[in-house]
C-alpha cells in the first residue's frame, strides 16, 4: 500500500506534515524546567478543546482502550452498578472491558445503527430507585456503524429520573472533529486519544475528568498503579509525570492544539460536517444507503456504507488495498461483511475526500456493484463546489 495515498480509516488518520515534524524531537530531561514548561500549555489548551472550564485533563500513554480503563478503575469499585447500551463494537468493548473490572453493569441492547436509547436510560434510571446505578456510559460516536448519539439528551434523562449517577463519555472518534461541550453537556469523564482528530500516531490517552469525578477516587477501589489520577494530577500540578513521558508526542499535541485553534474549532467542526456531506451525497448518488437508521445520527467523521444483497463489504477494502494502495474500514461485529466505512476525519480536505470516494467507485465497479461510475464523485463534487466557506456544523 502506497504511502503517498491518504487513508480513509476512522483512526489513526492522516499526519500533516506540520505535526510529523513536530514528533521528530531529540530526546530531552523530561525532569527539567524544559518538560515542565511543555507540558502546562498542553494539558490548558485540551481544557479549550473540551470545552470544561470546570474539569482537569490527564495524559497517560496509551490509546483510548487505556483511557477507558483509567476511567472506570479511578472512579469505581468491583460490584458496582454501571449502564450502558450495546449498539456497536466500541460499545460493546466498553461494557467488555468493564465487565473484566469486575463491575456490575445493566446493558440495555440496541439495534446496530441507531444510537444511545436515551428513553430506556431514563426508564432505568428511574427504576433504580436506590441509587445503585454509579455511571451511565455513551459511545459519543460509534465507530462502528458511523452513529452519533445525542451526549446532552442522555444527561437530561439522568437529571429527569433525578439521579445523581456520573456519566462517562467515549469520544475517541469524535472530540476534536465534531461539537463536544463538556460542561454544557454535564459531561462527568471524556475520553480520546491522538490519533484521530488530534491527527499524531497513536501512543496518547486524553482525558478531561469533573469535579464530581475527581470527588469519586476517594471511595474507588479498583486496581490502579499505570493509570492512577492521583499521580498523574498530584505530578502534574508541578508540571511533572508519575514515569517517563512521551515527550515526542506531547510536543505534537501541542502543535495539534495550536492547528485546531488557529483553524478555529468551530470551522473544524463545519470542516467535518462538510466533508461527511459531500460523502453522504456520493452515497445517495450510488444508490446505497447508510449504516445509521436516520439523518440525525449520522456521524461527521466516518460513514459506514451498506453493500447491496449478494456483496461482500469486507472484499471492498481488501480489493482498495489491493489494486489501488488506499484503506478503507471493514465492518466490525455484527456488520462484519455488511458494511465498508470511510473514514473522513482529522486532516481531510475537500479534495482529499474526493480521491477516496472516486477510489471507492472504482472498486465497486470492478466488483460489479450496480452502481454508475462517476456518479458519486460528480455528486460530491457539486456539493463541495457549492459549499465551500458556507455551510455551518450542525447545532448540538
Amino acid at each position: 500500500m502506497s504511502t503517498q495515498n491518504p487513508v480513509f480509516i476512522p483512526g489513526p488518520t492522516n499526519i500533516p506534515e506540520e505535526l510529523r515534524r513536530a514528533v521528530d524531537y531529540p530526546s530531552i530531561d523530561h525532569r527539567s524546567p524544559v518538560f515542565q514548561e511543555m507540558l502546562a500549555p498542553v494539558l490548558a489548551g485540551l481544557k479549550r478543546v473540551f470545552m470544561t472550564k470546570q474539569g482537569e485533563t490527564l495524559l497517560f500513554p496509551g490509546t483510548g482502550t487505556g483511557a477507558w480503563e483509567a476511567a472506570v478503575t479511578n472512579t469505581l469499585s468491583p460490584g458496582d452498578k454501571v449502564l450502558a447500551a450495546r449498539h456497536g463494537m466500541f460499545s460493546h468493548r466498553w461494557i467488555d472491558l468493564c465487565q473484566r473490572q469486575g463491575l456490575n453493569v445493566q446493558v440495555i441492547e440496541e439495534e446496530w445503527g441507531k444510537g444511545a436509547p436515551t428513553g430506556a436510560f431514563e426508564e432505568a434510571l428511574a427504576a433504580d430507585r436506590n441509587h445503585e446505578i454509579r455511571a451511565v456510559l455513551v459511545t459519543h460516536n460509534e465507530t462502528a456503524t458511523g452513529v452519533r448519539s445525542d451526549v446532552s439528551a442522555v444527561r437530561r434523562a439522568i437529571d429527569a429520573a433525578g439521579h445523581p449517577a456520573m456519566l462517562f463519555v467515549d469520544g475517541v472518534s469524535s472530540i476534536a472533529s465534531m461539537d463536544f461541550r463538556m460542561d454544557e453537556w454535564g459531561v462527568d469523564i471524556a475520553i480520546t486519544g491522538s490519533q484521530k482528530g488530534f491527527m499524531l500516531p497513536a501512543g496518547l490517552s486524553i482525558l478531561a475528568i469533573s469535579p464530581k469525578a475527581k470527588l469519586a477516587m476517594a471511595s474507588a477501589k479498583c486496581p490502579r498503579c499505570y493509570f492512577d489520577f492521583r499521580d498523574m494530577l498530584k505530578l502534574n500540578a508541578s508540571g511533572g509525570f508519575p514515569y517517563t513521558p512521551p515527550v515526542s508526542l506531547i510536543r505534537g499535541l501541542d502543535r495539534s492544539i495550536c492547528m485546531l485553534e488557529t483553524e478555529g474549532l468551530h470551522n473544524v467542526f463545519a470542516r467535518h460536517f462538510r466533508i461527511a456531506e459531500g460523502v453522504r451525497q456520493a452515497v445517495s448518488a450510488w444508490g446505497l444507503k447508510l449504516c445509521a437508521k436516520e439523518q440525525k445520527l449520522y456521524s461527521d467523521t466516518v460513514s459506514a456504507i451498506v453493500v447491496p444483497s449478494g456483496f461482500d463489504g469486507t472484499r471492498v477494502v481488501t480489493h482498495a488495498a489491493e489494486k489501488y494502495g488506499v484503506a478503507f474500514g471493514v465492518g466490525l461485529g455484527e456488520v462484519a461483511g455488511k458494511v465498508f466505512r470511510i473514514g473522513h476525519l482529522g486532516s481531510m480536505t475537500d479534495v482529499m475526500a474526493l480521491s477516496g470516494i472516486a477510489t471507492a467507485e472504482m472498486v465497486m465497479a470492478d466488483l460489479g456493484f450496480p452502481i454508475r461510475i462517476g456518479s458519486g464523485v460528480a455528486a460530491a463534487q457539486e456539493y463541495y463546489r457549492t459549499s465551500c466557506g458556507s455551510v455551518q456544523t450542525k447545532a448540538a
